[in-house]
């Protein structure tokens, strides 16, 4: 993957390895190398950062601690880059260091290389402090192959400050999908799609590996309250990409 031209990312398994490669391939745009198709995300990123500080308050305060984990090399990091800036936040972004390289360095920027959640104990790493605001976006499905998703819910509570929020944002919902191409707009949206009349495909009741669905998420949330957090499985808008098929999970902490 380091260096293919052209990768079908729905037939790839990708995880923290998967990405290194990815990140230095120079074929692929910067959607490319985090995993998505340009048309996917060229365009929609100043209105996906817009729902995404909507969703983290304290972006919109000054002087908090921020994390982004798994930012990724594409334009989101870039704005919520500049947004710290502005804000006099103190930003620490965590992946690998081939993805890290790409970005911009600041003077609120401190980069730490490696994954999560294996990686925070790691000296200097991201255990260091509590934050005001933890991001984890387009991220969630893939620490879900690699991780307990408890232990990546007790993870990110560890590392809250009160009154601090961690948004799992765009999570692939495996339920909320088939509930859509069951519906009457999910299949027209199909038919647009593929430009065929048939009906997509539905199996309700399969085993799906490896896919986050509801009792994944609802799971998380309970884990959440039972830590003695807010936990809330929200929308996102629906002129974003892919809000037909994704959602968000906030977590509080009162």
């Amino acid at each position: 993957m380091a260096a293919d031209r052209d990768i079908d990312f729905a037939g790839v398994t990708l995880g923290y390895d998967g990405f290194r490669l990815l990140a230095v391939n120079p074929h692929l745009s910067v959607h490319g190398r985090i995993g998505f198709p340009d048309s996917y995300r060229e365009g929609h990123e100043a209105e996906i950062f817009a729902d995404i500080s909507s969703k983290l308050p304290a972006l919109a305060a000054q002087g908090r601690n921020v994390l982004d984990i798994g930012p990724g090399c594409a334009n989101l990091p870039r704005l919520l880059i500049a947004l710290c800036a502005r804000q006099h936040h103190r930003l620490h972004l965590l992946d690998s260091p081939e993805m890290l390289a790409q970005l911009p360095d600041g003077a609120c920027v401190h980069k730490v290389a490696g994954a999560f959640p294996a990686g925070m104990a790691a000296p200097g790493g991201i255990a260091a402090r509590c934050y005001d605001a933890i991001l984890c976006y387009s991220v969630l499905q893939y620490l879900f192959l690699d991780a307990n998703p408890f232990h990546v819910v007790d993870s990110a509570i560890r590392l809250l400050a009160p009154g601090g929020s961690v948004l799992f944002g765009d999570i692939p919902n495996a339920s909320k999908r088939r509930r859509f191409f069951a519906s009457a707009a999910g299949q027209a949206h199909h038919r647009a799609f593929t430009g065929h009349d048939e009906a997509p495909e539905l199996h309700h009741f399969a085993v799906e590996d490896g896919r986050i669905d509801d009792s994944v998420l609802l799971g998380m949330m309970q884990r959440a309250q039972s830590a003695g957090c807010d936990a809330y499985l929200v929308p996102q808008p629906a002129h974003l990409p892919m809000a037909n098929r994704r959602d968000d999970l906030i977590i509080r902490k009162p």
